[in-house]
């Protein structure tokens, strides 16, 4: 039994400290932070927002408004995860800067960075366009981090004999991104794209209503129509906006997700090809169109061309030389100073707006993580505790997934926000029932990024390595300890940071609610959060912004990134 596991999981150990690149990072987004703070005291005192109507004629156009702002936010994430987590996968010194600066980033409450950057855009840019932009910038926010960290770990976890075959095909990087590692993080990628979209769906009703005292800033969409419906106590118009929710995502599951899923199959690292496949009609009437041909074909000498062209522009190297490549030290030096002035001084800035913030403020701060860090422990383990057994269950059944798929798509996408205040009411009048609803919709912001890596990691497992603990005879239990867990563990630690975020940045929203004229409050530092967005109190609003951050870059450097490094190097299939 353990020559089975011996070679296909290579065993080391490293773990990574805390280094000064934490703390310059740290310093630099409280120097952005409070630069948006500034900007934000110099916004219009007054902003009123045009009126949304509930009637369900109006729900297509809010629908296709909705979508247009999903879809410019997932272009812009995934553009953003192909930089970044190549740059900081490939080269040593920009993985010192870029992956405590992910860390930090997605550990940034975005419900509470709203605020700071939709009062700074609106005090440079006219009100409608700020609320675009900044109501992108938000779903982008919600949607990107498990991309990034999906794509780093399928380029730090690759199998060495694929790095050996291209360095004995001299392929350069693009060769070798186009053709190793964009089909071998494919499957992760794909799922983690509907799972930003689930997100993205999450805080649209954040992103497209956002009010800070006298500012109304609403946008005509989806979440609006939701959140005003909500609002209201209008049952039937919630239930007129959820249905158009779900025929939009059911629309996107059959004409872009599931034919993407089928499609990827064709990526797994594999050499006995499994039984059963993902299906899916629209990509079968694309295949064997021949409009998909001419397509595929043009494609295909559009990639030759570009794969000469870049062969000309970037000759191959190899690894250990790129390494070695170095550049001009005084530029970089010029600009490392450059940025720490900038840095040193927005910081001060910020020290001196955080001064204004009171001892029992403090005291009500430090009261609000503790209660807010139990609430993401609870709500992290009941997560685990189901979404690894199913998910493992979907992506062990291909034709199970494909039944499956569009149902987990929908349960995740329908955003809890809204039919939260209805779980409030039901939960109200139990003994701690507030603190019960809060758990229950932190929850739901963390769940579904564990369920979507599960099932994509248990997608990646070779058939031949099914077979075999299968003609070994082993155990139920001897096989998730050999095999699942040990392949799991990649996408379960991936999840789990962007669950933990994802947890920390739902309190906001599950610890300060507001239906139907009613707020309901619970302590924690979500709490806190919103409370000092909705009263303009800054200060306040920076130093629990502040809080959160440090909390989640914490946890994630004392656990969550440890567990990372371990997965990079010991449980990577070869």
């Amino acid at each position: 039994m353990h020559y089975l596991k011996a070679p296909i999981y290579e065993l080391k150990q490293t773990t990574r400290e805390f280094r000064w690149s934490d703390a310059f990072v740290l310093l630099t987004i409280t120097a952005l932070l409070y630069l948006g703070v500034h900007f934000a005291f110099h916004a219009p005192e007054v902003v009123q927002g045009p009126g949304i109507v509930l009637e369900p004629s109006a729900l297509p156009y809010y629908a296709f408004r909705s979508v247009v702002r999903m879809g410019a936010a997932y272009l812009l994430s995934l553009t953003f995860t192909l930089i970044y987590g190549y740059a900081a996968a490939r080269k040593r010194r920009a993985e010192q800067i870029l992956l405590p600066t992910l860390d930090v980033l997605q550990s940034v409450p975005i419900l509470s960075f709203l605020p700071v950057v939709l009062l700074g855009l609106s005090a440079v840019l006219h009100e409608r366009l700020a609320a675009e932009l900044a109501s992108i910038v938000l779903i982008f926010t919600s949607q990107v981090w498990n991309m990034t960290f999906s794509w780093y770990q399928s380029l730090t976890t690759q199998p060495m004999d694929l790095r050996e075959a291209a360095a004995i095909l001299r392929m350069n990087w693009w060769l070798k991104m186009r053709k190793l590692e964009l089909p071998f993080g494919a499957i992760g990628l794909i799922w983690n794209s509907m799972m930003s979209w689930a997100g993205g769906w999450f805080f649209l009703m954040a992103a497209e209503i956002f009010t800070v005292g006298d500012r109304d800033y609403r946008l005509p969409g989806l979440g609006a129509y939701l959140r005003e419906a909500s609002h209201q106590g209008n049952i039937g118009a919630i239930l007129w906006g959820l249905g158009t929710l779900v025929l939009v995502i059911v629309l996107l599951d059959q004409l872009l997700w599931r034919p993407l899923v089928a499609w990827s199959e064709k990526f797994k690292l594999e050499m006995i090809e499994q039984e059963s496949h993902g299906s899916s009609w629209f990509y079968d009437i694309l295949r064997s169109s021949r409009l998909s041909e001419k397509v595929s074909a043009f494609w295909e000498r559009m990639g030759e061309r570009v794969d000469a062209w870049s062969l000309r522009m970037w000759p191959f190297r190899p690894e250990h030389a790129e390494a070695q490549r170095g550049h001009g030290e005084l530029p970089w030096r010029l600009f490392i100073v450059l940025v720490l002035l900038l840095v040193g001084y927005g910081t001060l800035r910020a020290v001196h707006l955080l001064v204004q913030v009171e001892l029992t403020q403090w005291l009500d701060i430090l009261q609000g993580v503790l209660m807010t860090a139990l609430r993401v422990i609870i709500a992290l383990a009941i997560a685990f505790g189901w979404t690894v057994p199913l998910g493992v269950f979907i992506g062990m059944n291909a034709r199970l997934a494909g039944w499956l798929q569009p149902l987990v798509q929908i349960a995740a996408s329908i955003p809890a926000t809204a039919l939260f205040p209805v779980f409030v009411l039901m939960l109200i009048k139990l003994p701690a029932g507030l603190n019960m609803a809060a758990v229950l919709l932190m929850l739901t912001g963390t769940q579904w990024y564990l369920l979507f890596n599960v099932i994509a990691g248990t997608m990646s497992i070779p058939q031949e390595l099914r077979y075999t603990v299968t003609l070994l005879g082993m155990s139920r239990w001897q096989k998730w300890r050999v095999l699942i867990l040990p392949a799991l563990f990649p996408y379960l630690i991936t999840g789990a940071i962007t669950a933990s975020g994802g947890a920390w940045n739902a309190s906001i929203v599950a610890e300060y609610i507001e239906f139907g004229g009613r707020t309901l409050r619970v302590t924690g530092l979500g709490d806190l959060i919103a409370y000092s967005t909705a009263q303009g109190d800054f200060p306040l609003l920076l130093a629990s912004t502040l809080t959160m951050i440090l909390t989640v870059v914490l946890v994630n450097r004392l656990l969550w990134r440890r567990l990372y490094r371990i997965a990079a190097s010991r449980y990577r299939m070869e």
